[in-house]
Order: structure tokens, then C-alpha cells, then sequence
């Protein structure tokens, strides 16, 4: 009992340790599940939303439209559990300009249910609920009304509309229509998209350098009112599916099990089917034309015939009474009457050439015939000629069918396909990256500070453990005392740990989520394994710091132990050597320097905590410039252009005219720029349709036209880097990287997260879908983005454009029409003020797609949830270096009592005192200040590298400012540790301390 009672004593009196120790565990713990829960109920909470909505695992989608016959084979691949056709139309309506929408049918089979927010769901034809974005924009609520019209015919089936019969008709095939809905609307409810969970209220500018959304907005309507046949997409869930977390690496394995069958077999027949069936269906128009043509052609022959029979009737009765009059007259000249009466009771036989020649003769005779008979002949002629003509072209036609008709390419696409899906999995998956390398530090702080406290403990008690061990206590009982004292400072912190863990941190970085997605139904959660693991960690790194201590002393004999502690035998040190400087130090500049070099021990522990403290600021730090300087390097240093407007094909004259005509422009280069896929050559089935894909990266493809190559120097900074360590990369000369026809310059961002480097070979897929293997020719700087930059020669011997192929002989690259240049990069006059208003004011004209300011991009660019975490690791990380500087001062304290208490003997004040203790502290904090700033660059260009997000490339980035920072709040750090170090150097005894031992 009394050695339960001297155990519990003794534990009260190292309070301050067990606080440090305690307080260390807890920041450990906090960081090693805060950010983890954090991400964890996001991605639970999501996950459930997504199973509750029906959210797609699968989506087919077609250049032709999928049928009835496409459905049904879907829903024969094993694995599939439900399909749902999906029916949908783009429409345009006037909003402060020309807007579009998506009009999205509400699906009756449970898949991709919109998640209603306000109001009703719309039941009825004309009825739709919206998103709060459009409710934001328009300032219309529920019962507005709105009329929209319907776009022409999309781009999903404008190849197969080309294939007209010859009557001139625009249907698919013969059964099958696309889809019609409503144009008079009404807005019942307001609706969350679960495709799309970007927070329209929150911060905004987060996804706009990632925005994937083809149209403004989507509009949900019921079944109701909505015509046609033929199907836009097919969504499908997966067997299976829903019991894993749609993060997880089993999820995604489930489901490339059903996309991989899809690919193999049925994808491969149905697109061989539904080109058959529109061939048929252009056969079947070619005969329905010729059959109405032959008919009509002969309902004008029959016409012609009976004009012509009529005619030739007339004609016959003059000839037949001329020939009659003929015969009377011979008759009236012979010997009697008789004679003449029988000649004139009957028509003289004429033989056929007689008569042609009497028909010819009166028709020649008669103006009234003559004309007749030429209208006959030229009716006639014409009949023939159309006749002939139109058989002609049904025989082009039918020569025509097969090469007029594309190939149909299904594409299938899982999740990662979704924009709104792959940005919040890219940024939890960045944050949960952190989470998971800056414990390693605290943990690594934790048993260094650990091992210093407990060895401390152990050698201030080395007497009494001595008295113990000779009274027949057990080593392992005498070194319980200590070994019970981490244990419990470590259960302490590591709960209160998991409190902040669980509860605090994950509630600080829901709430930024919050700013940026809807997640409903999110709710915090706790993990036993995960926080019993957490605690574990800490408590086998504390407990074998202090068995080591204890093995370290005890492993003497008791005799040994009874006795004090030999001094440290004094040694000169590296500076004594350097004579001139020796000799003009103070004597206690000299007890100060020996005080610091020749206890390694404590050198090695107070540098190394503070240096690993400081490291972590600057990391943090690092990661905040990296981010804040993202948006000015690429829209102002890299982008030299000031704006980019894209229209569609149709338009691109028009918007080019456009801005020319307003005067804004100093100089310009027209490009062309599709939305496509980068997929690594050889990784995988490489389809690049699934663009979330390991080994494939979603790009913006933009071909230069042969003859102004040379010109794309002069709106994007092109610069050749190679990839380097932790972080860093070569950067070539600016200009020193050309464009050319041997391969395609790939931007930073894109090489990075894929591994590519020059000579590489990547399959592409352009923006009609058409894939092709090519070289990379160069990595280009790029940091927001992927652009893929190709020459328009290259572009046609990539993807086979044949009207392209001799583009580089012809005079200009506007003549030979091989490419539509849809899209224009101009330099701009005028502030960056006018210049963003004024590619506001281009987004209103129907000609333009979207057109985007570089200085708007540039001011705007945020990444709020990068920086909230950041804020949160420094204050952590600070909160780390006030309790290492804070256990090292009082160690040091500690150990030196009888040193402290020897110059009060000798007349130092308390000041002064003060003053030769935290000298040495303050000259051990400078110099781990000194090793943590070079370190945390370092640490930061590792982490930075980990943070491999779509569209970004990290290129770290440490202000001086951020270095000042660093080490002026580590030295507040130290400043303020010695308010509490000072009042314990006023309380040392110097009698009771030089008592001795013995």
C-alpha cells in the first residue's frame, strides 16, 4: 500500500509531465482521426444519398440513340440489377440572355430521383422542378412560369439525322423519334441534381475551373407529355453495388465487372445492330422514294398517253374526212349516181404510210396541231429525263447509304464520369491524403518528447528506484510506476484526442464541405476500430519511449542506483578550437556554448522538436501559397491571352464576326476545341470512356491551324518541364518549346497525375469520341487545366479527317475547311475591369457558347477547402511546438536544479538567472528554426505531390513571408514558455537544493 500511496504522491508531483505528455497524445490523436472522421462522414453520408437517389453505377450513352432493342440487352448482362431509359432535350429560353437547359425526364424505375428540397415533385405535362442554382439566377420561384424552346437536333444524333431519304425527312429511323417535351412550363419544386452536388449558395468559384456541365441548367419533368421512342442514355444500377461505399476500391471492382461485359459482348452487337437498323431505315426511305416517284411517274404518263391518244383521235377524223371528201369527189366525176352514192356511204381504206403521211401533212397544215403535238413531245421528254434523273440519284443514294451512316459508338461510364461526383471525391481524397502524413510527425514529436520526459522522471527518482530494488521489489514492478504514468497520461489525452477528433475537427471541415456541396442527411460518426487503433499508436510509441528509459537505469545494480549520478566528465568542444573566437566570448557566453554542446542528448531533442514543429508550420504554410499563387500563375503568367470564347460549329463565323466588329481585340488566333480523354497507352482496357478512370485524365483538346503554329507561343507560355523531386520540377527556357506535326504537347497537370513524359505514347479521344494512339512530343508548364495542344496536320492523321489531310500544301488554313475553328483566343485592350465585363457581355449573344476572362479567372480562383485545412494543421502544429518548447524548458529546469541553485548562492539574481536559462533555449529554438524552415520546404513538396487532384498541378510555392511567419511564431512559442519556466526558477530552494543526496 505505501508503495501505491509513494507512487501516486510521486505521480502528482510531475504533473507538467503528464500534462505534456497528455497534451501531446491529444494533438496526435486529434490530427490522426480529425481529419480522417471528417472525410469519413462525408463520404458515409454522401454514399447513403446516393443509394437513396438511385444514383447511376453505370451510364450508356450512344451517337445514335439507344432503342428499345438496346435496353433489352442491357437488361440481359449479368450483374445488372435495374435500367432505366432515360429521355432527355436541350432547350434554350431567355434569361438576361440566351440560356440553356437539359430537360430531364424524371425516371420510373428508382434510378438518378432527384432529391426534392421545396415544394412538389411535378406530376403533370408542363409541370418541372429546378435546381436551386436556376431559382438563385432567375429569381423566379415555385408557380413561375417559362417557355422554352427546343434546341435543333443534338449532337448525339446529328450524325444519324444526315441520312435523309428523298423525300427529305429527318427521322431516325422508321419507328423511333427523339424526344419531345413541353415548351410551357411551370416550376412546382425546387429540386437537389444528385449528379451534381455543388452548393450553388457556397463557394462558387471552387468548381469553376472544373465545371464539366454541357448546359446552364437542368430542368426535371414527369413522363407525362414527353413523346419519342428513341433514348438519349441508359443508366443501370449494379448487383451488388449498393452495399459497398461508392469510394472504395470494392465498389469500383463490382462495377468493372458489369462495364467490362458490356464492353466485351454487348456493346460490340448493339452498335452493329443499330447501324443495321438505320441502314434498313435509309433502304427502307430510298424504296418508299421510289416507289412514290414510279407511281407519280406514272400517273403522269398515263396523263401524257391519254393527251396524246386524244390528240392523235382529232387528227384521225380530219384525215378521215379529208380522205372521205377525197373519194366523193373521184365518185361525182363518174358515169351515175348510184356509183356515187355507194362511194359515199363508206370510208376509203388509206394503208398506214398513206395516213402517217395525211396526219403529218394536216398537223404541218395546222398551227393549233403543230403546237399540241410539240407540247406532247416535250411533256414526254421532260417525263423521261426526270425519270432517268431521279433513278440516278436513288442509285447515289443507295452507293451513299453506307459510307453517310458513321459507325454508332456506345460509350459506358461509370460514376467517375460525373463532374459533381469526381471533384468531391478528388477533394476529400486530397484532405484524407493529408490527414494521413502529418500524424507521422506528431507521432515521431511525441515519442521524442516522451523519451525526454520519462528519462528525466526515471533519473530524478534513481535513489528511490535503487531503495526499491534492494528492499526486493521486482524491476518490473518498480518500473510500473512509470510505465502506468505514460499509459494513463496517454489514455487521457488520447480520449479527450478522439473527442476533438471525432467531434470538433470533423465539425470544423463539414462546415467548409457545406460551403461547397449538399450533402443531406450528414451526420458525425464514431469509429472504434479507427479511434482504438489511434490511441494504440500513441500508447505503444509513449510506453516503449519509456521502457527504454527505464531499461536505461535500471539495468544497474541497486548499489549503483543508491548512489548519485557521476557528472558528466567535462570535454572541450568544437568551439573552444576556434581560438579567435573563443577568446573575445564572456565567461558566459562560454558556460552557455558548453551547456549546449556538451549535453547531446538534450541538442538533439529540443533542436529536433522544434524543428519538426517549425517544419510543419512552413509545410502548412507551403501548401497556402501553393494554392493561392495557382490562379495568378496560370491566368496571368502561363495563359497570355485575356480571353476565350467558344461557340458552337454552327456559329463559330458568326462569333467571330462578332468580335471583330466590336473593336476589343489587339490580336487573335482562331482554334478549334473539343472536350476529349487521355488515357495512358497500355494501362488497362484504356476506354477512355470512363474518364475518372485509373490511367486516364479528362482534357480540353485544342488543334492550331497549320499556318499560325508559330503564333500559339504568343498566347500560352510554352515551357518544357521535366518532373523532379519532392515537389520540384525542371522548367525549360520560355519559347524554347515549339509546336509541330511529330506529336502533341501535354499540359503539366495531365502528365503529372498519368506519368507521361516526352516520347511517351497516350491514346486520345477527340471530342466526336474518335480515338487515337499518339506521341507526346513535350510536356508543357500548365498548373489549372488540361490542355492537350495538337497541330491541325497531326489532328487529321490522328483521327483520320480526310478533308484535312493535305491541309499543309494549301494556301491558308481557312480555304481547305478541314476544321471548324469553333473557338477564338484574342489579347484584349482595356482593364481587367472592362475586360471581364466584357466577356460578360459576349456570353449574352446567341452566337457564343461561353467566353471567359483571364482576370476574372485569376481574382476568383479560390480553393477555400484547402485552405481551411491548412489553417487547421497550423494551429495544430503550433499548438504542438508551445507544448514540446514547453516540456524541453521544464526538463531542462529540472535537470539543473542544483546548477540553478549554486548561482543564486553566488549572487545572481533572478534575472540574471532567467537570463542564462533561457539564453540556451532561446539559441536551441533558433537553431531548430534554422533546420525546420529548409525541412518543412521539403516535407511541403512531398505532401504537395501527394495532393494528385484532376485538372491541378501543386507547383509548391513558399513565400519569404511564410518563412518569417514560421519562425517569428515558433520564437513567440519560446517567448511565451518562459512566463511559465520563470516563476519555477524563482521558487528553487538554493538550501534544500544542495542538500546532498547522501
Amino acid at each position: 500500500m505505501a508503495f501505491v500511496k509513494d507512487m501516486l504522491r510521486m505521480w502528482a508531483h510531475s504533473w507538467k509531465r503528464f500534462i505534456s505528455i497528455a497534451m501531446i497524445t491529444l494533438l496526435g490523436v486529434a490530427v490522426l482521426t480529425g481529419i480522417y472522421a471528417g472525410c469519413r462522414d462525408a463520404f458515409r453520408s454522401t454514399d447513403r444519398f446516393f443509394d437513396a437517389q438511385g444514383l447511376h453505377d453505370v451510364q450508356v450513352l450512344s451517337t445514335a440513340g439507344l432503342s428499345n432493342g438496346d435496353i433489352a440487352a442491357l437488361r440481359k448482362v449479368n450483374g445488372v440489377a435495374k435500367v432505366q431509359a432515360e429521355r432527355s432535350q436541350e432547350v434554350t429560353f431567355d434569361l438576361d440572355g440566351r440560356k440553356s437547359a437539359t430537360m430531364q425526364e424524371i425516371g420510373t424505375n428508382g434510378i438518378d430521383q432527384p432529391y426534392l428540397q421545396e415544394g412538389r415533385m411535378p406530376k403533370k405535362a408542363g409541370e418541372i422542378a429546378v435546381t436551386r442554382k436556376f431559382i438563385r439566377d432567375s429569381g423566379k420561384r415555385i408557380g413561375s412560369r417559362l417557355t422554352v424552346t427546343p434546341e435543333s437536333a443534338s449532337s448525339d444524333t446529328s450524325d444519324t439525322n444526315d441520312t435523309n431519304g428523298a423525300d427529305g425527312t429527318n427521322e431516325t429511323n422508321g419507328t423511333d423519334e427523339a424526344p419531345s417535351f413541353p415548351t410551357k412550363l411551370t416550376i412546382v419544386g425546387v429540386v437537389l441534381d444528385p449528379q451534381n452536388l455543388s452548393n450553388p449558395d457556397g463557394y462558387s468559384a471552387m468548381t469553376s475551373f472544373r465545371s464539366t456541365a454541357t448546359t446552364d441548367y437542368t430542368f426535371f419533368a414527369p413522363s407525362d407529355g414527353v413523346t419519342g421512342t428513341l433514348y438519349t442514355s441508359a443508366t443501370l444500377l449494379v448487383k451488388g453495388a449498393a452495399a459497398e461505399s461508392t469510394f472504395d476500391e470494392s465498389y469500383e471492382n463490382t462495377v468493372k465487372q458489369v462495364t467490362d461485359r458490356i464492353d466485351g459482348t454487348v456493346k460490340t452487337d448493339r452498335q452493329k445492330a443499330r447501324r443495321q437498323e438505320l441502314l434498313d431505315a435509309g433502304n427502307k426511305k430510298i424504296a418508299d422514294a421510289r416507289a412514290e416517284a414510279d407511281k407519280k411517274f406514272a400517273d403522269a404518263q398515263s396523263q401524257i398517253d391519254a393527251n396524246r391518244q386524244q390528240f392523235n383521235q382529232q387528227v384521225d377524223q380530219i384525215v378521215s374526212m379529208q380522205a372521205g371528201a377525197a373519194a366523193a369527189g373521184a365518185a361525182a366525176n363518174g358515169a351515175n349516181a348510184g356509183a356515187a352514192a355507194a362511194a359515199g356511204a363508206t370510208t376509203p381504206q388509206l394503208d398506214e404510210t398513206t395516213r402517217e403521211t395525211m396526219r403529218e401533212t394536216i398537223i404541218a397544215a395546222s398551227p393549233e396541231l403543230t403546237q399540241a403535238k410539240q407540247q406532247l413531245d416535250q411533256a414526254q421528254s421532260q417525263l423521261n429525263e426526270q425519270k432517268a434523273s431521279t433513278e440516278q440519284t436513288l442509285k447515289t443514294k443507295e452507293n451513299e447509304l453506307k459510307t453517310s451512316i458513321p459507325q454508332v459508338r456506345w460509350y459506358v461510364q461509370d460514376r467517375q464520369s460525373l463532374g459533381g461526383f469526381s471533384a468531391l471525391k478528388s477533394d476529400l481524397d486530397s484532405i484524407q491524403s493529408l490527414g494521413n502524413a502529418f500524424p507521422i510527425v506528431f507521432l515521431l514529436v511525441a515519442v521524442m518528447m516522451s523519451l525526454t520526459a520519462m528519462a528525466r522522471m526515471v533519473e530524478e527518482d534513481r535513489s528511490l528506484i535503487g531503495t526499491y530494488v534492494g528492499l526486493g521489489y521486482g524491476r518490473l514492478a518498480v518500473a510500473s510506476r512509470y510505465l502506468l504514468f505514460a499509459l494513463l497520461a496517454c489514455l487521457i489525452g488520447g480520449g479527450l484526442g478522439l473527442i476533438a477528433g471525432f467531434l470538433g475537427i470533423p465539425a470544423f471541415l463539414l462546415v467548409v464541405l457545406q460551403g461547397m456541396y449538399v450533402m443531406p442527411g450528414l451526420r458525425l460518426e464514431y469509429d472504434w476500430l479507427y479511434g482504438s487503433l489511434g490511441i494504440a499508436l500513441f500508447v505503444v510509441g509513449v510506453l516503449a519511449a519509456t521502457i527504454y528509459a527505464c531499461v536505461q537505469e535500471m539495468r544497474q545494480t541497486p548499489a549503483s542506483l543508491l548512489r548519485p549520478k557521476a557528472p558528466r566528465a567535462g570535454s572541450r568542444i568544437l568551439l573552444e578550437r576556434i581560438r579567435p573566437v573563443w577568446n573575445r566570448m564572456g565567461f558566459l557566453g562560454k558556460v552557455t556554448a558548453r551547456n549546449i554542446f556538451r549535453f547531446k542528448s538534450r541538442l538533439i531533442m529540443t533542436v529536433g522538436g522544434v524543428a519538426g514543429c517549425t517544419a510543419l508550420i512552413v509545410c502548412g504554410l507551403a501548401i497556402n501559397d501553393t494554392v493561392a499563387d495557382l490562379g495568378i500563375k496560370q491566368y496571368r503568367d502561363i495563359y497570355q491571352y485575356d480571353l476565350m470564347v467558344v461557340s458552337d460549329d454552327s456559329d463559330a463565323s458568326a462569333m467571330r464576326t462578332k468580335v471583330a466588329s466590336d473593336g476589343r481585340v489587339t490580336s487573335s488566333l482562331d482554334v478549334r476545341i473539343e472536350s476529349g480523354d487521355l488515357t495512358v497507352a497500355g494501362s488497362g482496357d484504356g476506354d477512355s470512356g470512363k474518364a475518372g478512370s485509373s490511367g486516364s485524365e479528362s482534357i480540353q483538346l485544342v488543334a492550331v491551324p497549320e499556318k499560325h503554329l508559330s503564333d500559339l507561343g504568343e498566347m500560352v507560355t510554352l515551357q518544357p518541364v521535366s518532373s523532379g523531386i519532392l515537389g520540384t520540377s525542371g522548367v525549360g527556357k520560355t519559347g524554347s518549346l515549339k509546336l509541330d506535326d511529330d506529336g502533341v504537347i501535354v499540359a503539366q497537370s495531365a502528365a503529372s497525375a498519368l506519368g507521361v513524359k516526352a516520347g511517351s505514347k497516350v491514346r486520345l479521344t477527340n471530342g466526336d469520341g474518335v480515338q487515337a494512339t499518339a506521341k507526346v512530343s513535350a510536356v508543357n508548364r500548365n498548373l489549372i487545366g488540361s490542355d492537350v495542344y495538337v497541330s491541325e496536320t497531326y489532328y487529321a492523321k490522328l483521327f483520320d479527317s480526310k478533308d484535312a489531310k493535305n491541309t499543309k500544301n494549301s494556301k491558308s488554313s481557312e480555304d481547305s475547311e478541314a476544321l471548324t475553328w469553333n473557338a477564338m483566343l484574342a489579347k484584349l485592350s482595356g482593364s481587367d475591369t472592362s475586360q471581364t465585363d466584357y466577356a460578360e457581355s459576349l456570353e449574352e449573344d446567341s452566337s457564343v457558347m461561353k467566353a471567359v476572362s483571364c482576370a476574372h479567372m485569376a481574382d476568383s480562383f479560390k480553393f477555400d477547402l484547402m485552405g481551411a485545412v491548412v489553417a487547421l494543421i497550423v494551429a495544430l502544429a503550433g499548438g504542438l511546438a508551445l507544448v514540446v518548447l514547453f516540456t524541453l524548458a521544464n526538463t531542462n529546469v529540472s535537470e539543473r536544479v542544483r546548477e540553478m541553485a549554486t548561482l543564486k548562492v553566488l549572487g545572481f539574481f533572478d534575472r540574471e538567472v532567467h537570463h542564462y536559462v533561457n539564453r540556451e533555449m532561446m539559441i536551441l529554438t533558433v537553431m531548430g528554426v534554422i533546420l525546420g524552415l529548409p525541412l518543412g520546404r521539403l516535407v511541403g513538396g512531398m505532401l504537395t505531390m501527394a495532393l494528385n487532384m484532376p485538372s491541378l498541378y501543386f507547383e509548391v510555392e513558399v513565400k519569404p513571408l511564410s518563412y518569417v511567419i514560421a519562425a517569428v511564431a515558433t520564437m513567440a512559442f519560446a517567448l511565451l514558455v518562459q512566463l511559465f519556466v520563470n516563476p519555477v526558477l524563482d521558487r528553487i530552494d538554493p538550501i534544500s537544493s544542495l542538500k546532498s543526496v547522501e
